[in-house]
């Protein structure tokens, strides 16, 4: 018999990493597809033209340090360009984030239920990721302060969060930060900004406090979720530590060249994030009129918290209906806001399922 050979061992930490669950894609046109947070819209047109003219030039490598979007987004968000930093996606720049600021041992802090990849992607860096339980639907700060130690370099704030949606103030991330530690890193992960009216300021955060850098991402409202782009807005060190970690040439030629037309675009993308606030104030008071205790969400999503037994069968409803939606575990179920018909779809599920809609204890 053949002995096996040996093979390189992969690190031990994946063994026991879970993968990222992304939500699931639709098969065909009947499907309604609302499980991954991602845009109804098609790009807009400047945009399209944009990414069609940077397709005559994929035989090229792109800008690896991304100037002339680096440029933008500094304008846009009001900064200088050596605070912006950019990778693909926030995911992307993320990652990006925790490899320049964490060593092996580490901690990072962050909130639990909030978006699934800061659990993974703090391991990836090898550090150790601290899940602070939410109070209720929103981010529990105290905890949060209360769970720093010598050993955590990072916090991860998600506001509005994903999957409840419920947005943080300026006010009490002020008096968060007046109990963090000048050398922890507090990162606002801003990927729902162009939603949220609730006001917060993350950029008067940012000029106030040194130590806190904002992720965002053009996934979102921009509609370029399957061109990987986000960027980061830090200290001028923190921000080149980013960009030194990228992985060259990560941020293609086309996701560049749609993101500088997508900037560009600002009154027909507001027109676009109008319609989608104006559908989540529909879906949500339709939701509490059936009996949802729905949070006000800020996100382009909804969310209804509910136990495992009505999670599973709310989920096989969806399904019998072509409609998808996102479950998770133990928590709940976050519905995805797109055009009025497929949101109808969802609502009419809900309505026609009266026993499972009843608002856990």
């Amino acid at each position: 018999m053949t002995p096996t050979p040996l093979l390189p061992a992969p690190r031990a930490l994946l063994e026991h990493l879970p993968a990222y669950v992304a939500g699931r894609r639709a098969t065909s046109a009947d499907v309604a597809a609302l499980a991954s947070n991602e845009s109804h819209h098609a790009p807009l047109p400047s945009v399209l033209t944009a990414i069609a003219e940077a397709s005559q030039r994929v035989n090229r490598y792109p800008d690896p340090q991304g100037l002339a979007l680096r440029d933008a987004i500094a304008a846009h968000v009001g900064v200088d360009v050596e605070q912006v930093a950019i990778g693909p996606g926030s995911n992307g720049i993320l990652q990006q984030l925790l490899a320049a600021i964490c060593d092996p041992g580490d901690e990072v802090v962050h909130a639990w239920r909030s978006f699934e990849a800061y659990p993974i992607l703090a391991r990836l860096a090898g550090a150790t990721p601290v899940g602070v339980p939410l109070d209720g639907e929103r981010h529990d700060l105290p905890a949060m302060a209360a769970a720093i130690t010598p050993r955590t370099r990072v916090v991860l704030l998600c506001t509005p969060n994903n999957p409840t949606g419920v947005a943080l103030t300026t006010a009490e991330v002020e008096h968060f930060l007046a109990a963090v530690p000048r050398d922890v890193l507090v990162v606002i992960d801003e990927a729902y900004v162009e939603y949220d009216g609730s006001g917060f300021d993350g950029p008067a955060l940012l000029r106030r406090h040194p130590n806190v850098a904002l992720v965002r991402t053009f996934s979102k409202a921009h509609g370029l979720a399957g061109l990987r782009l986000g960027y980061a807005v830090a200290a001028p060190a923190i921000a080149e530590a980013i960009r030194r970690t990228m992985l060259t040439f990560a941020v293609t030629d086309l996701a560049q060249a749609a993101g500088l037309a997508s900037l560009a675009a600002t009154a027909e993308l507001r027109e676009r994030v109008g319609q989608v606030v104006a559908e989540r104030t529909r879906v949500t008071a339709e939701l509490r009129r059936l009996g949802w205790e729905t949070p006000d969400s800020q996100a382009n999503f909804v969310w209804l918290r509910c136990g495992d037994h009505h999670r599973e069968e709310l989920l096989a409803a969806f399904d019998a209906a072509d409609v998808l939606v996102r479950g998770y575990a133990g928590d709940g179920i976050r519905i995805t806001l797109a055009d009025r018909a497929s949101n109808d779809r969802a609502l009419a599920i809900l309505t026609a399922a009266p026993a499972v809609v009843a608002v856990p204890a």
